[in-house]
């Protein structure tokens, strides 16, 4: 499990019991004692590690390559979940996925970004990283989920949507705002799941939802903070400080009221515990789900309507606002 350059404390202590442990089998030693010491001091201090997270280290849990990603969410959440594939135009996006299963008693469609967990599935997914194909694949699964009445669950894990030049040229854009006007219509409630990165138009492309919920160490953004650091700074590096100031963790956007709800993760991050997470998740949404059971689609529509209207803070006045600080 590869370890955050945050927990370096942890390491030493880590390696400690990974060394007990071998040492335990292969000389047939009883060191239980010993281990759950180490152990237990371990947890102490993890547990203060993530009590005292700045915004880069939740933007580094996010990035995590062991996190959950959405096929696997998926298969551990829906049951008789049947993957569905290709925009009918040009080809399959491997970084989006979608399909039908069940949820609790909820048929349901589900999309995601996926990303890879190695180098060559990372390749191979574009590391979440959309073409417009995805889009448009999503958007087919969408409109045949409304189409049939089925809710919609979808899963955001994407530094952002592909800015390379094919992408450009097959119309990534047009994709993208084609979505976030269709979705804006739908019929039947839609579910949305920050799990990873929430970046810029990427993210908004398949979260335009009637409810946004977010994993506690998830990060919803405009603009990375290595992206933003290099516009506003000409350094990358200051990415911790423009981490702070987009304002970007689970917390800042529920403060804002752009997120519903903030999931809770195990101690140590959603990467340590992919079934506990998918039982959070699960439970979420159908909480959700049932919400929706009696309302008709125009109250489904106007809701969804609402919260977009009025999220950002404006002045009414001609005083100057008060911009943050970036340095």
């Amino acid at each position: 499990m590869k370890r955050l350059p945050f927990e370096k404390p942890l390491s030493e202590l880590l390696d400690k019991i990974e060394q007990l442990k071998t040492l335990s089998q292969t000389e047939g030693i009883d060191l239980t004692s010993e281990i759950a010491k180490i152990e237990e001091r371990a947890d102490a201090v993890r547990r203060d590690l993530y009590a005292n997270l700045t915004p880069i280290d939740v933007v580094q849990i996010a990035r995590h390559p062991n996190r959950p990603d959405a096929i696997s969410l998926a298969t551990l959440m829906l049951t008789d979940w049947t993957e569905l594939h290709g925009d009918r135009q040009f080809a399959d996006d491997p970084s989006i996925i979608g399909g039908l299963g069940l949820m609790g008693s909820h048929r349901v469609m589900l999309i995601g970004h996926q990303k890879g967990h190695d180098t060559k599935e990372n390749i191979y997914r574009n590391f979440g990283m959309p073409h417009p194909e995805g889009y448009r694949k999503a958007l087919r699964l969408m409109q045949l989920a409304d189409r049939f009445n089925i809710p919609i669950v979808t899963l955001i894990d994407t530094p952002g949507a592909y800015p390379g030049l094919a992408a450009e040229e097959r119309g990534q854009a047009e994709a993208i705002a084609r979505n976030l006007k269709e979705m804006a219509g739908f019929r039947v409630p839609i579910i949305s799941v920050v799990i990873g990165e929430g970046g810029s138009g990427g993210a908004l492309g398949i979260g335009v939802g009637n409810r946004l919920l977010m994993l506690q160490y998830a990060v919803y953004s405009v603009i990375s903070p290595e992206g933003c650091a290099s516009i506003l700074f000409r350094d990358a590096k200051k990415a911790d400080i423009a981490a702070k100031a987009l304002r970007i963790t689970a917390s800042d956007i529920y403060s804002l009221g752009v997120c519903h709800g903030i999931l809770p993760e195990p101690l140590g991050g959603a990467h340590h515990h992919w079934q506990e997470t998918a039982s959070t998740i699960q439970s979420a949404c159908i909480t959700e789900l049932n919400r929706y059971q009696s309302w008709s689609s125009d109250a489904i529509i106007e809701e969804r309507f609402q919260h977009f209207r009025k999220l950002g803070p404006f002045i009414e006045n001609n005083e100057p606002a008060n911009m943050p600080t970036f340095c």
